[in-house]
């Protein structure tokens, strides 16, 4: 089985979303990663002493069968199964998500103030809505709003919700009517209304073990970072000085991060990508000599003198994450090159880490952990602050103007989750191969003669420049 010239730029779900659908037609394609390792943002690590870490929280909740099908060949069929229950964390009260319709146990005065701006909110009949911030009022009213979800929104997304969109937001935040946001201040956890109900996880290998059935797929190449993209000569230039040909590229990188590498791109394209904004994060693996004994697979912390903004418990998705007897937590903190850079090393947030969990009770005490880690990821959820829509436009009438598929949350640059990045991937093939096996016609010659100079006589918007691209790539590290 030949590539054919597809290459394929990044070795997480899209890529190999990608790579899955050329294969079933009878072409194998090379794959790049800078990494020394496939499976981008879905790598999990096996530490070696029984502990097994995500790349941060991963759990498939898939209604694609076909998806679910390839997904579970890809285990042998081993993979776990479970109703998702995650809950929040604010001052020292826990209680179920989504918290709109579960302020039950908090403060009376603070649910008649959030009942009473719900209230208030909804007589209004047509709100202005300009950012997430309009809608979060209008949605819940002032109260709940700043105490919960703007919060939460500096602590995720690294900005203020008045500086992001609405268009992320999807079946993401639950809309309740008065009477489901006075039975949930009334009753204990009455109503199950999140997004998210069955999930799976692989049984073994952690999350990893979804995508490592489709390595076989592709011909990877690790360890190749991308230093040049021409798409005149067709060529790509490795940072150990090895270069390739190829003929058709499908990109899963990050936009930030791929369009410097393409020969001659214009200054307002290159200027269009340094506005596009992506959270980085810090997680702390901790593993402890006892089980976690929770109900939830994850909870949210809103209180901003606690670092993480959720945690994750690795037993609640696969007893085979933790050794016998065990129990481990990874806490994400979250940072952007844009609004909140790290600074000083990853390692640097182990110990305020531990010192919220005690605070919040999820660890008695510092003599309980045996394992601590992190794992930095320069490149984990998107964005969408009030440069977004506009850059990304621009991003991407170039590289369709010149002839490269994007696809993945980082092609995209979008919100998106672990199926919806695999089928990315297989859309980006399909556009891929169609381009591919073209008959050359006179209007394909004159297109690529079109594409040859896209280079030269692209033109969009000109926007103002605020950052350099992002050039980082995930390290994890380890204390003893």
């Amino acid at each position: 089985m030949k590539d054919k010239g597809f290459a394929i730029l990044g070795s997480g779900m899209a890529g190999f979303g990608a790579a899955n659908f050329l294969y079933g037609q009878g072409i194998r394609p090379r794959l790049y990663d800078q990494r020394s390792r496939p499976g981008g943002l879905t790598s999990s690590y096996d530490f070696g002493d029984g502990f097994v870490f995500d790349e941060g929280v991963h759990i498939s909740f898939s209604k694609n069968d076909s998806i679910k099908k390839l997904f579970a060949e890809s285990t042998a069929q081993k993979y776990e199964t479970g109703n998702v229950y995650c809950n929040n964390y604010w001052k020292g009260h826990w209680i179920k998500h989504p918290a709109q319709v579960n302020l039950h146990g908090l403060p009376i005065n603070l649910v008649v103030d959030c009942i009473r701006d719900f209230v208030e909110a909804s007589k209004v009949e047509a709100p202005t809505i300009n950012n997430y911030q309009d809608w979060l009022i209008a949605a819940f009213g002032k109260t709940f709003a700043e105490t919960f979800p703007m919060v939460y929104a500096r602590k995720y997304h690294t900005t203020e919700a008045a500086n992001m969109t609405t268009d992320w937001l999807g079946p993401r935040l639950y809309r309740p009517n008065l009477e489901e946001v006075l039975r949930g201040a009334l009753e204990h956890e009455p109503l199950d209304v999140f997004y998210v109900n069955e999930f799976r996880y692989p049984t073994e290998g952690g999350f990893e073990s979804f995508i490592k059935g489709f390595y076989s797929k592709a011909d990877i190449h690790c360890d190749h970072e991308v230093v040049q993209v021409d798409m005149r000569e067709k060529t790509l230039l490795f940072k150990h000085g090895q270069s390739t040909s190829f003929e058709r590229l499908i990109s899963s990188i990050p936009l930030p991060k791929l369009i410097p590498l393409i020969a001659d791109v214009p200054a307002d394209v290159r200027e269009a990508a340094s506005r596009l904004a992506c959270s980085q994060f810090v997680v702390v693996n901790i593993g402890i000599n006892r089980p976690i004994d929770v109900k939830p697979q994850w909870s949210y912390f809103y209180d901003e003198d606690i670092p993480f903004a959720r945690v994750s418990y690795r037993g609640n998705l696969s007893p085979r994450n933790v050794p016998p007897g065990c129990g481990a937590l990874q806490a994400e903190v979250y940072f952007s090159e844009k609004y909140r850079p790290l600074r000083g090393h990853p390692d640097d947030w182990i110990e305020p880490t531990i010192d919220a969990l005690i605070k919040c009770g999820v660890l008695a005490n510092r003599s309980e952990v045996i394992h601590k880690s992190t794992i930095w990821s320069p490149f984990g959820n998107i964005i969408f602050d009030l440069d977004r829509t506009e850059a990304v436009k621009t991003v991407h009438g170039f590289l369709r103007d010149i002839g490269i598929n994007y696809c993945g949350r980082f092609g995209e640059w979008g919100y998106i989750w672990t199926d919806h990045a695999f089928m990315s991937g297989e859309n980006a093939a399909k556009a891929s191969l169609r381009a591919s096996s073209r008959e050359t016609t006179s209007e394909d010659i004159a297109l690529g003669d079109l594409r040859e100079n896209a280079v030269d006589n692209h033109s969009s918007v000109k926007a103002r420049n605020k950052h350099g691209p992002i050039t980082q790539s995930a390290v994890r590290t380890k204390q003893a």
